[in-house]
């Protein structure tokens, strides 16, 4: 079954065409990753799934389920998460306190204790819980909003650039996560620019070029495709 749809999905600003006709399906269990250029519509499209926008035209599907017109909040209680490219953390408050705001909602007492300390061992930030947020290295911000997102235990994840400005290393093990917290029963969507990472984790692989899915399939499938390459050799992004 599909976990997600998106059914001819549009999204104008005023003459502009940002999402103009995705048609995405997820399916339950897999991680797909979302490409392309800068300016493409990932962002836009990213927020049209979370309820942040509301399209101009299509339809948003979830468990079966028409959720277009849902609130975000609904959305988030249905179990839809997300991490953005910036971290939102509180950068005042320590590592710990972190993780309790994220599930302050869901778990109190000891069960939220336990919950903590299972997130900071997961996270690889055992010894930095009592630090202050703001005082951790780009890659541990960057999984500390992971642990923030995937709190909820969400069944569909998405990731927004979650390996912007890592190291190949920090790269790698975020690819590891991931992957483990699909095996878990996790549904992933991601937009990466890195595409080792997208190499490490896809399932499968979407294409997008002007607010349309420009090409699908296996990332093999994809960098085969000439007119992909073609896309990014315009764009600087000789790494594909």
């Amino acid at each position: 079954m599909n976990l997600l749809e998106t059914r001819d999905l549009q999204k104008h600003f005023g003459g502009l065409h940002v999402t103009a006709g995705v048609n995405l399906a997820l399916a339950q269990g897999e991680i797909h990753c979302l490409i392309g250029p800068n300016g493409a519509g990932k962002s836009t499209l990213f927020k049209l799934i979370l309820g942040e926008y509301a399209p101009s035209g299509g339809s948003i599907w979830y468990g079966g389920d028409d959720i277009t017109g849902l609130a975000p909040h609904l959305r988030i209680r249905r179990g839809i998460s997300v991490k953005f490219q910036v971290p939102g953390i509180f950068a005042a408050l320590s590592v710990r306190q972190n993780l309790a705001i994220a599930l302050q909602h869901h778990l109190e007492g000891h069960s939220m204790a336990e919950e903590i300390e299972r997130l900071l061992e997961y996270l690889n930030l055992r010894s930095e819980a009592a630090q202050r947020a703001g005082n951790l290295s780009h890659g541990q911000k960057q999984w500390l909003e992971i642990g923030m997102a995937i709190s909820l235990k969400p069944r569909l994840l998405l990731l927004d650039e979650p390996t912007a400005g890592m190291s190949p290393e920090e790269t790698h093990a975020t690819g590891e996560m991931v992957k483990d917290l699909n095996a878990r029963g996790m549904t992933v969507l991601a937009v990466e620019h890195d595409m080792a990472f997208v190499r490490q984790v896809a399932s499968r692989v979407s294409v997008l070029h002007f607010g349309r899915i420009f090409a699908q399939g296996t990332i093999d499938e994809v960098t085969a495709d000439e007119r992909v390459a073609e896309i990014y050799l315009g764009q600087g992004h000789h790494h594909v």
